[in-house]
């Protein structure tokens, strides 16, 4: 039998996509259902998850045991206005919109049992980097369930609330800096004289290699890079280039300013 129910997704993009096909194999849900205003985005859901859609949010909520909130932060009351009264007190709702707090998402939904959750884009190739923390009433079962349910797609940290907003910036906005990096990095591999494909693959494994010495040594990422340095030799050289260029600087600036506007998002 699955662990849960039925879950209900408010939403249907590709990260509730992700979600659901990796609790679906996992036989974490019982049953699927997602709602969408969009019906391109209910029939790429159904066709990948084999689950039921429909464009009334009201019927997730009166079906599901645990509701996940996948809409656009900016929807968050259009959307839940007319279904306060359709919560019901047992059910487990998890938001994984971008600084919404479990205060706004509890007096939003008129109901306490409230997880707030950021996960990132990794999660469609089961390797998210995901925080969340509990709103005022939810209970031990409900993080153990959070932790099951996005650990399926990639590592899962229970935080303080007040450090969600940092989490956004870091994790949740993160992916799209390494994307970046990656570009750069193979611009300069072509600036170099290799191909483009062969750049950007090289790019690529680069950091995904890197990124997993970090996380399986435990070693701290300052003591790996002094490793590749070398006196005298090509990484120290390139290492320079970095802090003329202030990218460590840029990298900090870019997750305080993502974690700021977390917070603005927020109300």
């Amino acid at each position: 039998m699955a662990q849960f129910g039925t879950i209900g997704l408010v939403g249907a993009g590709k990260m509730a996509t992700a979600l659901a096909l990796a609790w679906k194999e996992r036989g974490l849900a019982g049953k699927l259902i997602a709602s969408d205003p969009y019906p391109s985005a209910r029939e790429i859901f159904a066709r990948a998850t084999g689950a039921t859609v429909t464009d009334e949010n009201a019927g997730v909520l009166q079906l599901a045991d645990v509701v996940i909130l996948a809409i656009k932060p900016q929807k968050l009351d259009e959307v839940l206005a007319p279904l306060r009264d359709g919560v019901a007190t047992p059910k487990l709702v998890i938001s994984i919109l971008a600084g919404i707090s479990t205060a706004r998402l509890e007096k939003a939904l008129g109901h306490g049992r409230v997880v707030r959750v950021m996960p990132n884009t990794p999660c469609l190739v089961g390797e998210s980097a995901t925080g969340f923390c509990l709103g005022s009433v939810a209970t031990q079962a409900d993080a153990d369930a959070t932790r099951t349910l996005f650990g399926a797609v990639g590592r899962v940290f229970e935080l303080p609330e007040g450090q969600l907003d940092a989490v956004t910036g870091l994790s949740g906005s993160g992916p799209a800096y390494v994307f970046q990096i990656i570009e750069a990095m193979a611009d300069g591999g072509v600036l170099a004289g290799l191909p483009r494909d062969i750049a950007q693959s090289l790019a690529a494994q680069t950091v995904l290699g890197a990124a997993k010495m970090v996380l399986e040594t435990g070693r701290h990422p300052g003591q790996l890079k002094d490793d590749v340095a070398s006196p005298g030799g090509t990484t120290i050289a390139g290492l320079l280039a970095m802090e003329q260029g202030g990218v460590r600087a840029a990298l900090m600036n870019a997750v305080m300013a993502a974690a700021r506007r977390s917070k603005e998002l927020g109300g």
